[in-house]
């Protein structure tokens, strides 16, 4: 084997060894993880692969392509969030392996290296290859047909445009079938920046753009195809709507500020985020296709953070494709101070001290806040009921949680004053180290404890009442009592009509869950329902099968 083979293999395994254990150990989150994991369950249920669904009924808001991956994993592990998750284990280790070798294309193995770490111990791209949302493999289509859409139009490898043209086509027509024609939107709007910047000079010509044309019409449209000669036009014509609205309106209350995604970045994508402020600066030479890389990727990054600020959805990973830039500005920065020896500017070295201090302290607060958080109810600092019902919770600290944040403080003070004295090197192995360790131990000991304050009580109800006879359904938005109930199709159409379950002559019971602060008026208005139980924010009740 050669040596990028070699070193290939060894990112493959590191990356298998942080995601792939332990990545069912925590309940699939509402609302996306449990959505995306449900319609891949039904869709094995129904043996219909062509249609996504959620309540047994079309869903128009995806398309399949993620939902394929993840049928394929739970016909493998079972239907579980191992399963679930799988997938994106896999999209995090090809995305290394891809990012080293392009590393290396574009300058050599020890860039490919930089740019490779300092993507995968970054905060948030590490919990997204842990996670069963759709943006990982999305995100990956995307950058992929950018890569290849750069390589098409250097003339130092012509001869592969033809390749390249089709390996970007079928890319980015992969992205569509994730996730929708953002895709498309995101490359185009880059193509007419790169466009602009160049000139209006294109260094392909018409055959290249027609076969572009031709292979992304072939692998991103073919399903919206399918569905239009299966009759399902209107599901079509739904999702299109739907995106627009994402684009138009807040959707499901996922509202936000104008910089809500600058500081998502900024604190999400530690410690590669604060590198990248350092990267406007040529601190050395380049070849023509780092400097065209490093155009493009400036431009897929203000790309990316204007749209999706401007959107009136604001969701944390809507802004997640700025991962990749954000990771290849970082390595452009970090790679001119390693060659050169020079030492980073003391700004960087202290927010970066800064952002590391304020991780740290997070986490070593959580059990240390758990023990005084009644004094915050009883004083009425937080009065909100499905909180203070949240804070109820038990979530079995151990009392050694606080290490992990000790870690991470212990190993950025260490790293700040190796970088001080221009030891980059072993400066940045150690910012590195201690970054993926926290992060990896904060998943194990610390997420399982975090969740107990949220959803847990709602997910463990569920679990207790799979295989009843029974009809279930919330007042508050949420696909798990499908997922953790193991819910069958049922022949009663009105099965999951919230408003027939609550008031109409049901032939079974019903088991609802209302939040807490919400009980008051929801039991006053539909007084057929009776409370078992309370707990951690949620109230557990019953409606009996009504007499016939």
């Amino acid at each position: 084997m050669r040596r990028h083979q070699i070193i290939s293999l060894i990112i493959a395994v590191v990356a298998a060894i942080f995601y792939v254990p332990l990545t069912g150990r925590l309940h699939l989150f509402d609302w996306d993880e449990i959505n995306f994991a449900e319609s891949a369950r039904e869709m094995l249920l129904t043996g219909d692969y062509l249609t996504v669904r959620i309540f047994f009924e079309p869903f128009w808001e995806k398309p399949p392509l993620f939902i394929w991956f993840q049928v394929l994993s739970m016909k493998i592990f079972g239907v579980n969030e191992f399963a679930a998750r799988f997938p994106n284990a896999i999209a995090g280790i090809i995305t290394l392996v891809a990012l080293f070798n392009m590393g290396r294309k574009i300058l050599n193995e020890k860039f490919g290296i930089i740019w490779t770490i300092a993507y995968g111990v970054s905060l948030l791209p590490f919990l997204y290859f842990k996670s069963g949302i759709i943006d990982p493999f999305f995100n990956l289509f995307i950058f992929l047909g950018v890569a290849n859409y750069i390589y098409a139009q250097k003339a130092v490898i012509s001869k592969h445009k033809y390749i390249r043209i089709i390996l970007s086509a079928f890319f980015i027509g992969l992205a569509v079938l994730t996730k929708g024609p953002v895709a498309l939107l995101v490359f185009g709007l880059l193509a007419v920046v790169l466009l602009f910047t160049e000139r209006f000079i294109l260094f392909l010509h018409f055959g290249h753009v027609l076969l572009f044309i031709a292979v992304f019409v072939v692998t991103g449209g073919f399903w919206f195809i399918l569905q239009i000669f299966a009759g399902n036009a209107q599901t079509i014509i739904d999702f299109f709507v739907y995106q627009f609205r994402l684009f138009s309106q807040k959707d499901a209350g996922h509202g936000g500020f104008p910089l809500y995604h600058f500081v998502v970045l900024f604190f999400g994508v530690f410690p590669a985020s604060v590198f990248v402020i350092n990267a406007h600066k040529k601190t050395y030479s380049e070849n023509e296709l780092l400097l065209y890389f490093r155009k493009t990727m400036l431009a897929l990054f203000w790309i990316v953070l204007i749209l999706f600020s401007i959107v009136k959805t604001k969701i944390v990973h809507y802004s997640s494709l700025c991962y990749f830039p954000m990771s290849f500005l970082a390595a452009y920065s970090i790679y001119g101070f390693v060659s050169g020896k020079k030492k980073f500017p003391s700004w960087l070295l202290w927010t970066q001290l800064s952002l590391g201090l304020i991780y740290g302290l997070i986490i070593t607060a959580f059990p240390v806040f758990d023990k005084y958080k009644q004094w915050f109810i009883d004083t009425g600092k937080i009065t909100q009921a499905f909180t203070v019902g949240n804070l109820q919770a038990e979530p079995g600290w151990s009392g050694f949680e606080f290490l992990i944040g000790l870690l991470l403080i212990a190993g950025i003070v260490y790293s700040f004053f190796l970088l001080k004295r221009a030891e980059n090197s072993k400066g940045l192995k150690i910012m590195a180290a201690t970054s993926v360790l926290f992060i990896s131990l904060s998943v194990v000991f610390v997420s399982p404890k975090v969740e107990k304050y949220s959803q847990h009580a709602a997910i463990e109800f569920f679990k207790s009442i799979k295989g009843k006879d029974a009809y279930i359904h919330t007042f508050y938005k949420s696909y798990a009592m499908l997922f953790y109930t193991k819910a069958l199709p049922q022949e009663n159409s009105k099965a999951f009509n919230l408003g027939w379950l609550v008031t109409g002559k049901i032939d079974k019971d019903a088991y609802i869950v209302i939040r807490a602060d919400k009980k008051e008026s929801t039991m006053s208005n539909y007084p057929g329902m009776e409370v078992l139980y309370e707990k951690n924010g949620y109230v557990f009740c019953i409606r009996k099968a009504q007499a016939n």
